[in-house]
């Protein structure tokens, strides 16, 4: 797997660099759903990044579903950026449907509703 140094952007935070990158070696095959990455503090050591900028990105990532975390397993990828836009879009959906008094299970059935 291939990570492109960080350069310093005054318009682009260094931890959004880092998670495009990791996006980037995702969306192109360079990591696969399943695949370990590497520590964050070698990620860092990479990428010529503090360790906490990597740990920011990695959790961006694991919001947006793409990387999964479990105590003794590392860091895994568990998805692929078109599966990220839906679970984001579903996420967005639960939070308004919360504001507005929907249970999760009510949306479900909407959801059902306007799929058939």
């Amino acid at each position: 797997m291939k990570f492109v140094k960080v350069e310093p952007d005054p318009n682009v935070q260094l931890y959004a660099q880092v998670a495009a990158d990791i996006r980037r070696a995702i969306a192109e095959g360079e990591i696969r759903a399943g695949e370990r990455l590497p520590l964050a503090k070698d990620l860092a050591t990479v990428l010529g990044v503090n360790t906490n900028t990597v740990l920011r990105a990695l959790h961006i990532l694991r919001e947006e579903g793409l990387l999964d975390f479990r105590r003794g397993r590392g860091i895994t990828v568990a998805g692929t950026p078109d599966q990220s836009v839906i679970l984001t879009k579903i996420h967005e959906l639960v939070e308004c449907g919360r504001r507005y008094g929907y249970k999760p299970d009510e949306l479900a059935a909407l959801i059902h509703g306007v799929a058939t």
